[in-house]
């Protein structure tokens, strides 16, 4: 299921009983309920991160691609996880290798070293039609452990992909913590998951050590309360909200939203930002972290704050 679909489908289970009243505001919006926001938000606002290291131009998760969003002082990285067949962390988002790589089969059925012998590159087109990356030294698969190690100075926020309910799922929140606390990348490090399940291992696992998003489930469930009044009824317990910025034509970026959660301390967050005038909109309403495919954009957006003091 794509992520756009699974939105679809946590906010409509979720909205049911106030369509009616979706967008009414009033003010029991006001809330005493705060939280303590983690050191990895620390840094000077905004974060402007590489979906996937800049999927729009390197072949996504590679070293080429994370090393082009180093070159464009983009402050970090979202990537994703998949747990393998011996049980390490990769860099990876779908569940089988076909799409991105040579290969063929799910992740959960080859070891790393498996893994590493297919060519990440092999799919990526860029705009003239070509394949400019296939057998390319730097398009290979990384370990998450690797990627922590060869980019020390950058943020990394690492979604969780598989299920809850699968062996991979139970299993991974450890393998991340563990991975992170190797690296002592505590405070670096913003570890999310689209399942409350996954978010919930993490949280018991890691004890507070290390900042925590938001699934669909208390995203939606934060939105729908804020937008029927109810907002001061909701207990905050995820550090940020990532989200993106519309479903079904209904806007998820109403200024008085995001500044909600401000005061609320939970940090917000959007992704799919490939326009310098949307990150410059974003912004000036109180967005912390832009998540772009476009590395060249974010840094064109940075240099404009720049220029702007």
């Amino acid at each position: 299921m794509t992520n756009k679909k699974r939105w679809a489908l946590n906010l409509s289970l979720a909205s049911v009983s106030f369509l009616g009243s979706l967008f009414f505001i009033n003010k029991s919006n006001k809330t005493e309920h705060t939280k303590e926001i983690p050191k990895f938000f620390s840094g000077q606002a905004p974060y402007i991160f590489a979906h996937r290291g800049g999927m729009a131009v390197r072949p996504e998760q590679t070293q080429l691609a994370f090393d082009n969003a180093v070159a464009y002082n983009l402050d970090g990285f979202e990537t994703d996880v998949r747990l393998t067949k011996d049980e390490k962390l990769i860099v990876f988002h779908d569940a089988t290798v076909d799409r991105t790589t040579n290969g063929s089969g799910k992740v959960s059925d080859h070891s790393v070293a498996e893994l590493k012998r297919l060519d990440a590159g092999y799919h990526f087109k860029d705009i003239n039609g070509l394949f400019p990356y296939r057998g390319h030294n730097e398009a290979k698969i990384l370990t998450f452990d690797e990627l922590l190690k060869m980019y020390p100075n950058m943020y990394i926020n690492v979604d969780l992909k598989d299920a809850p309910d699968s062996y991979e799922g139970t299993v991974a929140p450890t393998k991340m913590y563990e991975d992170i606390i190797n690296n002592d990348a505590q405070d670096r490090v913003l570890v999310t998951s689209f399942y409350k399940e996954q978010n919930d291992r993490f949280r018991k696992i890691s004890n507070g050590q290390v900042a925590i998003g938001a699934s669909q489930k208390e995203v939606a469930e934060g939105f729908i309360k804020f937008n029927t009044g109810l907002g001061n009824t909701y207990q905050p317990v995820a550090d940020t909200f990532q989200m993106p910025t519309q479903f079904k034509g209904i806007p998820l970026t109403s200024k008085r939203f995001i500044q909600w959660l401000n005061v609320l301390n939970i940090v917000p967050g959007f992704y799919g930002i490939n326009s310098t005038d949307l990150m410059v909109d974003l912004y000036r309403k109180g967005v912390h972290t832009l998540v772009t495919d476009r590395p060249d954009l974010g840094q064109q957006f940075k240099a404009s704050l720049q220029n702007n003091k």
